[in-house]
C-alpha cells in the first residue's frame, strides 16, 4: 500500500487500533505499528475483557468493526484447516448488526443502475425490505406484466468501504507475517487473499445471477428442485431481480406439520440435491441454511441466494468420495490416500503420527450406526487433522465442511432417524465405478495425446542439450537423501568398527608372532621387566569383548 493510500485510510487504521485495545489485543496493535493516537482513545480495554476467551474476544472485535470484518469472520469460520476449533466455534456465532438503509437510497441505486424511473420498471415496489444484511437488502416488487419478483439492492457505498478494509487487512497481514511468528504459521496473507476473493465475488450480483442460471441448468436433472429465474433486463452488478418464491423454511417444523408436509421426503430430496451438486456437478450451494431453502406447496424445494458457491474439480470429487468410502469401510489406508490426494502432505510430516491420528478418527466411528455418523463433522475433523500436521487443504474444499454440517442439521431437524450415508454412498460408488470405466480412461488418454506428442517433440532438443553439457564436463548431479545425516553417522560407526577390527587383528598377529618367537628361541616373554604378552592378551580380550557388545547393541 502506498504512503498516500495509507494516509487516506488513517482514520480507519485508528478505529481498528481502538478495537484491538478495547477487546484485549492491544499488544497486537503495537506489534503491527498501528497509530499510537488510536491506542489512547475510549479509555483502553473493556472492563473484564481479559476474563473472556480468545475466540469470544475475536468475535467481539470483528462485530465492533462492522460489515466487512463480520463477513470476513464468517468466511474464516469455514477454514478449520487454518484456524483452531475453539475460535471457529465463536466465529460461527458472528451476526450482522446493521440498520436497513432507506427506501429513497434503494430507489436511487435502482434507477441509476437500470437507467429508468422506478415507476416505469415496476408496477409495484414495497417500501419495506423483506430482509436486510451487511451487503444488501431484498424487496418485494411486481413487474409491469404482473410477475412477482424479489429485488436485491446492494448497500450504498459498501463496495468502497469493503475495498478500503481489504486494502488495510492486506497491509496488516503483510506486516504481521514479517514481524510475528504466529502470523507466519497461520499463513495469514494467504487466508486474507482467499477470503477477499470470495467477498469480492459476493459484491458482484452479475456473478450471482450467472451462478443461479448454472444451478437452474443442473437442477433439470433432479426431481422437485426449483431455482428462481433471473430477469437480466432488471439486473446489474448492484441490483438483482429474480422470481419471487414464497414457501416455508425447512426449520419451521410447526408450519410444515400444519400444512401436511412429509418430513422424510423433504429431507431426502434436500440431501440428494446437495450430494448431486457436490459429487456429480462439482458446483454446490455454499450456504444452504433453512432461510435459503424453502418448501413449496407442491412439495418441491426452492434454493435461494447464490452469492456463495463451492467448486470441486473432477479429481477432488473422486478424492472426497474415496474419503467417504474409507470412513464407511473403516479403512485407515483409504482415508490417508484420500488426504494425500486432497492436500499436499509436506516431506517433513510425521507419517506415523498422521496414521495414528487417522486411526483415532476412524475408531471414533467404529460400530457406530450410519444414521449417527455426521459427514460434515467428519470433514471438519479431517481439516483439523490436516491443520495439526501442516497439510494445506485446497481452498476449493474449504466450503464443503460447512455445507455438509448445514445440510445434516437441516435433515436431522426434519427427520432425526434419517441416514445421510444412505444417500451419500450411491454417489460415492458411482464415482469409483466411473473412475475405473474403460471408456473414461480411453477418453482421458485421447485428451492427453497432444501433451504426449508435445513431450516427444521436446525429447531430441532436451537430449541434445544434455549431451552438449556432458561433452563440456559440466553435468551436475543433485541428490536429495532423506535423513542423510543419520545415514552418514551410521556409516562413520561402521567404518570405525571396521578399523578397530583391523587394528585388533594386527595386534593379535603381533602377539602371536611374539609368542612363537619366544617359544622357538626358548626366551622369556618379559620385555624390560614387563610381561608384554600377558598384558597384550588382556588388552586384545577387552577390545574383542567391547567390539562384540557394540555390534550386538547396534543390531
Amino acid at each position: 500500500m502506498s504512503v498516500r493510500s495509507k494516509f487516506r485510510h488513517l482514520q480507519r487504521y485508528r478505529e481498528i487500533a481502538v478495537a484491538f485495545v478495547r477487546n484485549g489485543f492491544g499488544f497486537i496493535a503495537k506489534d503491527l505499528g498501528l497509530p499510537e493516537t488510536g491506542l489512547l482513545l475510549y479509555g483502553g480495554e473493556r472492563q473484564g475483557i481479559r476474563r473472556r476467551g480468545v475466540g469470544e474476544r475475536l468475535r467481539m472485535f470483528l462485530e465492533e468493526l462492522g460489515p466487512t470484518f463480520v463477513k470476513l469472520g464468517q468466511m474464516a469460520s469455514i477454514r478449520p484447516d487454518l484456524i483452531p476449533a475453539g475460535i471457529i466455534a465463536e466465529l460461527e456465532r458472528l451476526q450482522d448488526h446493521v440498520q436497513p438503509f432507506s427506501y429513497a437510497e434503494a430507489v436511487h441505486i435502482i434507477e441509476d443502475e437500470l437507467g429508468s424511473p422506478i415507476g416505469r420498471l415496476f408496477a409495484e415496489f414495497s417500501e419495506e425490505p423483506l430482509a436486510s444484511a451487511s451487503i444488501g437488502q431484498v424487496y418485494r416488487a411486481k413487474l409491469i406484466d404482473g410477475t412477482l419478483v424479489a429485488v436485491k439492492v446492494q448497500r450504498p457505498y459498501i463496495q468502497k468501504i469493503i475495498e478500503t478494509d481489504l486494502d488495510i487487512l492486506s497491509e496488516l497481514a503483510r506486516v504481521a507475517e514479517h514481524r510475528l511468528e504466529w502470523a507466519r504459521s497461520y499463513r495469514l496473507r494467504d487466508m486474507i487473499d482467499e477470503i477477499a476473493r470470495a467477498l469480492r465475488s459476493e459484491l458482484d450480483y452479475g456473478l450471482e445471477a450467472r451462478n443461479a442460471e448454472r444451478f437452474a441448468a443442473q437442477s433439470g436433472k433432479l426431481d422437485g428442485i426449483i431455482i428462481p429465474a433471473v430477469y437480466w433486463e432488471y439486473s446489474s452488478k448492484l441490483v438483482l431481480t429474480m422470481d419471487y418464491v414464497e414457501g416455508i423454511k425447512l426449520s419451521d417444523r410447526e408450519r410444515l406439520d400444519q400444512d401436511g408436509y412429509d418430513h422424510k421426503k423433504l429431507a431426502e430430496r434436500y440431501a440428494k440435491a446437495i450430494f448431486h451438486q457436490v459429487l456429480v456437478d462439482g458446483f454446490f450451494h455454499g450456504d444452504p441454511h433453512p432461510g435459503n431453502v424453502l418448501a413449496l406447496p407442491d412439495g418441491n424445494l426452492a434454493f435461494l441466494d447464490f452469492g456463495m458457491v463451492g467448486r470441486l474439480s473432477p479429481d477432488m470429487k473422486k478424492h472426497f468420495a474415496t474419503f467417504v468410502i474409507g470412513l464407511r469401510n473403516q479403512s485407515t489406508s483409504t482415508i490417508i490416500r484420500a488426504i494425500n490426494g486432497m492436500g499436499f502432505i509436506p516431506d517433513d510430516t510425521d507419517r506415523k503420527a498422521l496414521r495414528a491420528d487417522v486411526d483415532q478418527m476412524r475408531e471414533k466411528y467404529y460400530k457406530v450406526p450410519l444414521s449417527q455418523v455426521k459427514i460434515g463433522e467428519s470433514v471438519n475433523e479431517l481439516f483439523a487433522l490436516a491443520f495439526r500436521h501442516g497439510i494445506r487443504i485446497p481452498s476449493e474444499l474449504t466450503l464443503l465442511g460447512k455445507t455438509f454440517l448445514t445440510m445434516e442439521g437441516v435433515v436431522t431437524a426434519l427427520d432425526p432417524a434419517f441416514s445421510v450415508f444412505d444417500v451419500a454412498e450411491p454417489f460415492g460408488r458411482k464415482l469409483v465405478i466411473e473412475k475405473l470405466d474403460p471408456r473414461r480412461l480411453a477418453r482421458k488418454w485421447v485428451d492427453d495425446i497432444p501433451d504426449y506428442l508435445e513431450l516427444l517433440s521436446d525429447v531430441p532438443l532436451s537430449l541434445r542439450s544434455v549431451l552438449n553439457t556432458m561433452r563440456k564436463g559440466r553435468l551436475g548431479l543433485d541428490l536429495a537423501i532423506p535423513e542423510l545425516n543419520a545415514v552418514l553417522k551410521k556409516m562413520d560407526q561402521i567404518s570405525n568398527r571396521l578399523s578397530l577390527s583391523i587394528v585388533l587383528l594386527s595386534f593379535s598377529i603381533i602377539m602371536v608372532g611374539l609368542i612363537i618367537g619366544s617359544s622357538m628361541g626358548h626366551q622369556s616373554t618379559v620385555l624390560w621387566n614387563i610381561p608384554a604378552i600377558e598384558i597384550g592378551f588382556g588388552i586384545a580380550s577387552i577390545l574383542f569383548v567391547w567390539l562384540i557388545v557394540a555390534i550386538i547393541r547396534s543390531r
